[in-house]
């Protein structure tokens, strides 16, 4: 009996979040560990289709990468990258296209549908979802020389058109985004799906951003996890080096979603069970959350 208790207490615990954010986008930046291991992908899925159900409105925006790189040394083409960014010509962009749209897309559809939920599979040329610009890297990496490099089909967010996206929330539908855009002129682009997921939510105006991620949140110096990052103190914890590589495209990314009305961002471990869940309705949470 006790037991059962205990699972009664947890959710009456979770019943002022469900309150709160009943009717509220959350947009989800699905990687890492939590899209390549079994048990993850099926607790990642169960979260989705719970928040679906007691009336929060998921989008999901994935990434791909390993898969994209193992797909193309199976093709015979060597992956490339210039100051973390993958080298895009139109042979890889083809295959970032195939693996990103199709094959990564539809696994993540098949998984949520297979507990009940009711995904839909989008680019970013259906509807216009996202409209893009080439992106040019400096040759000095950080620095304001002019002097650029051509990676290729990369892209960065020049606008959303989130008309398709409130059609299907609207209609109880969990709409799930590779994070591929088109230029004025047709041309695809790859684009890094945590700003894709930025832009989304900022054009929804959704109440969070999370994004998955294989650490347990963001560090201080002393590898403790910052539980509550303000908007100010961003800049400041960049330039000193507490957050670098990888972690810094996650940090503008919650930096520009607040910027863009969003109401809150957080960076959490994808590679805990149900991190999604423990993340929103605990009073803990798991990660960092960073708030304007």
């Amino acid at each position: 009996m006790e037991k059962l208790i205990e699972k009664a207490n947890t959710l009456v615990e979770a019943l002022p979040y469900i309150r709160t954010f009943y009717g509220k986008t959350f947009v989800i930046k699905y990687g890492g560990a939590a899209q390549t291991r079994d048990e993850l992908k099926k607790s990642f899925a169960q979260d989705v289709v719970l928040l679906n159900f007691i009336g929060i409105r998921p989008v999901i925006v994935h990434g791909g990468g390993p898969k994209i790189s193992e797909t193309m040394k199976k093709m015979g083409k060597e992956p490339a990258f210039i100051q973390g960014q993958r080298v895009t010509d139109r042979e890889t962009m083809d295959i970032v296209e195939m693996v990103l749209g199709g094959l990564i897309n539809k696994e993540i559809i098949s998984l949520i549908n297979s507990h009940g939920g009711k995904a839909v599979g989008l680019s970013g040329k259906d509807g216009n979802l996202i409209s893009a610009k080439k992106k040019l890297l400096r040759k000095a990496a950080g620095t304001k020389d002019e002097e650029t490099i051509d990676i290729g089909l990369v892209g960065e967010v020049e606008s959303i058109d989130p008309g398709i996206l409130s059609s299907l929330e609207s209609s109880g539908f969990v709409p799930v985004i590779s994070p591929i855009g088109v230029g004025n002129e047709g041309e695809t682009f790859n684009i890094n799906a945590d700003y894709v997921a930025s832009a989304v939510a900022a054009a929804l105006k959704a109440e969070k951003l999370i994004l998955l991620t294989d650490v347990s949140g963001i560090s201080d110096k002393k590898g403790k996890v910052i539980a509550t990052l303000r908007k100010k103190d961003v800049s400041k914890i960049i330039d000193d080096g507490t957050v670098s590589g990888g972690m810094i495209p996650k940090v503008q990314a919650c930096t520009q979603a607040l910027e863009g009305g969003v109401r809150k961002t957080h960076i959490i471990d994808g590679r805990v069970p149900h991190c999604l869940l423990l993340e929103i309705f605990t009073k803990e949470g798991i990660g960092t959350e960073i708030v304007g």
